[in-house]
C-alpha cells in the first residue's frame, strides 16, 4: 500500500480518538489546583503547630512528595492522572509518581533489577536518595522539634 502523505494523515486522522482540547484544559487546571491548594492548606496546618517558616517550607514538599509517593503505590495517583492530565504531572506529586510508578511496575523483576533499576533509569540515583533522606531527614527533625 502506497500512501501520500495526505493520505495518510486523513487516515490517521480518522481513525485516532478526537481530544477534548478544552475539557482536557479545565480538567488539568482544576486537579492541578486542587493539588496547589492542599499544599497551601498543609502549609497553614504547619503554621498552626508551632512550627517555623523554614521548617514549615520543608515539611509541606516533603508530605506532598510522601502522599504522591504513596497514592501511587496504592494505584490511585494513576487512575487521578487518568482524567487531571497534566494537573498531576506538573505539581511535586507527579515528580514522586514518576519515581515510583516505574518502580512498581518492575517490582516482581526484584528489588535491585526491577525496583532499583528502574527508579535509576527514570529520575536517576541522586533524585531517588535524595528524595528518601529528605523524608528521613523530615520525619527526624519533626520528631526532634516535638520532643524538644
Amino acid at each position: 500500500m502506497n500512501l501520500t502523505k495526505q493520505e495518510y494523515k486523513d487516515l490517521t486522522g480518522a481513525v485516532s480518538p478526537k481530544t477534548h482540547k478544552l475539557k482536557n484544559s479545565l480538567l488539568a487546571f482544576l486537579f492541578g489546583g486542587i493539588i496547589c491548594t492542599a499544599g497551601e492548606g498543609l502549609y497553614k496546618l504547619f503554621e498552626m503547630t508551632g512550627l517555623r517558616e523554614d521548617q514549615v517550607k520543608m515539611a509541606v514538599p516533603v508530605t506532598l512528595i510522601t502522599l504522591g509517593a504513596l497514592l501511587t503505590g496504592l494505584k490511585i495517583y494513576n487512575r487521578l492522572a487518568k482524567y487531571g492530565g497534566a494537573g498531576t504531572l506538573v505539581p511535586i506529586t507527579g515528580f514522586a509518581n514518576a519515581i515510583v510508578a516505574p518502580a512498581m511496575e518492575f517490582k516482581s523483576e526484584g528489588h535491585i533489577m526491577g525496583i532499583g533499576a528502574k527508579m535509576f533509569a527514570i529520575a536517576g540515583p541522586v533524585l531517588v536518595f535524595g528524595i528518601a533522606s529528605s523524608v528521613i531527614y523530615g520525619i527526624i527533625l519533626c520528631l526532634v522539634e516535638v520532643l524538644t
